[in-house]
Parts: structure tokens; C-alpha cells; sequence
């Protein structure tokens, strides 16, 4: 079954990703990582996007961006990502050689509520959830440093839901299995995540009612002709 066309209405909030091709590493020293930062910023100046938080590991990177307007999702992140395959493969001498991406990126819708704190602690605590650091104070190169002070080319969101003033203790702490299985759920299939209610209507809105169906084959004997 091919993938459901991508509807990116603005108002909804979307965690965005993707991957280097062949997991290869990307960001290696600290002006691969502040160079996409630019480009995250310089984004914004030509599709106005809100940008609640991001991470950018060495094969890999995290948005969770607020779009205002219906495609806006779209045009930044076709701009974001064409632009650092260009100066990344100018910046390193690789061009002609391969794609810098395994693929177009992958994003999901997040209902704005405690459903969006979960996605934003998750994407923080990257860094130490694939044990880099041990404290998420000690990594650069996310919305987490930004917001505790450090000089940054792009302003963050407040984003829809106001962050509880735990919150430097909230990433420190893991996110339970639960959530963490379906925020995974929800990265591989690209599936609303929210309470039962706004998934389903967020699902038929934007065109994914398919991510919401079981993968795989029926067993025999328990459909209907």
C-alpha cells in the first residue's frame, strides 16, 4: 500500500524528523551543527514557522514545529532540508556522490495538550536517552540549551501549552514505556497522537485514517465477505 498524500494544515503541531542516509553521521563538529541551526532560522524569514522545539544528533534531528497556515509545514520543511543538502555537500566536498537523507522526512500531528509536553520531553531528552550526556544541561545543540540561556540564531515558540516550571526535572526523567511506544507507534506510521477522540477526527481530517488500521493481514475466519 503506498503512503496517504501528506496534508499539513496549519494550527496543528507536527513532530518532524528525519534521518542521514545510511544512518551515516552528519553533524560531527560543532559548525555542522550550528550551520543547520541557520538554516532553521533562515527558514523562518521565508515561511513564517513556529519552532517549539528541536534536536539535532550526529545522524539525525527532531523538529516540533506549530505551522500557522495550511502547506506552510510543507514549503519550510521542502526548503529546510534542500538547503543543507546543498551546503552540506558544498561545505564537505561531497557533492554528486549520494542523497544526504534516507528519504523524505516523516512528521505526525500532536494534539495540544499533555500529548504535546510527552513529544517535547521525548525530543529534549535525546541526548540522554541515547546516553551522550548524563544531564541534558550538558548538550548544545537543542530547544532544551536554548531555553536555558544559550545564544541560539533562531527564537523558539511558547508553543500552545505552557511548560510546568519542573521542567529541566521532567526531561531528566525517562518517559514511561507507554508513551514511549506510541510516540514510536506514531513515528513509524505517521499517526495522529492524541486521546482516542482527536485521533480519530484529526485522522479523517488530514487524510491518515489508514496509519490508525492494523498492519498486516486479517487472520482467516475472522473478516467478512
Amino acid at each position: 500500500m503506498g503512503r496517504p498524500k501528506r496534508i499539513t494544515l496549519g494550527g496543528y503541531v507536527y513532530h518532524v524528523l528525519n534521518r542521514a542516509n545510511g544512518r551515516l553521521r552528519i553533524f560531527r563538529k560543532s559548525g555542522d551543527f550550528e550551520a543547520f541551526e541557520t538554516i532553521l532560522a533562515e527558514g523562518i524569514e521565508r515561511v513564517d514557522m513556529r519552532i517549539c522545539g528541536y534536536c539535532i544528533m550526529n545522524n539525525h534531528w527532531h523538529l516540533l514545529l506549530w505551522p500557522y497556515e495550511d502547506g506552510d509545514l510543507s514549503d519550510y520543511m521542502r526548503w529546510v532540508t534542500l538547503t543543507h543538502t546543498q551546503r552540506y555537500h558544498v561545505s564537505h566536498g561531497t557533492t554528486g556522490i549520494g542523497h544526504l537523507y534516507q528519504g523524505r522526512y516523516k512528521s505526525f500531528p500532536i494534539q495540544a495538550d499533555s500529548h504535546y509536553l510527552t513529544v517535547l520531553r521525548y525530543i529534549e531528552a535525546n541526548p540522554l536517552r541515547a546516553e551522550i550526556v548524563d544531564d541534558p544541561n550538558n548538550y548544545s545543540w537543542s530547544s532544551f540549551a536554548a531555553r536555558k540561556g544559550s545564544e541560539k540564531p533562531l527564537n523558539l515558540s511558547n508553543g500552545p501549552v505552557v511548560l510546568p516550571a519542573n521542567w529541566p526535572q521532567l526531561v531528566n526523567r525517562n518517559i514511561g514505556r507507554k508513551d514511549h511506544d506510541r510516540i514510536y507507534n506514531s513515528i513509524n506510521r505517521g499517526s495522529p497522537l492524541g486521546d482516542p477522540n482527536w485521533t480519530n477526527r484529526t485522522a479523517t481530517k488530514l487524510n491518515l485514517e489508514s496509519t490508525l488500521k492494523p498492519r498486516g493481514r486479517p487472520i482467516k475466519g475472522t473478516g467478512h465477505l
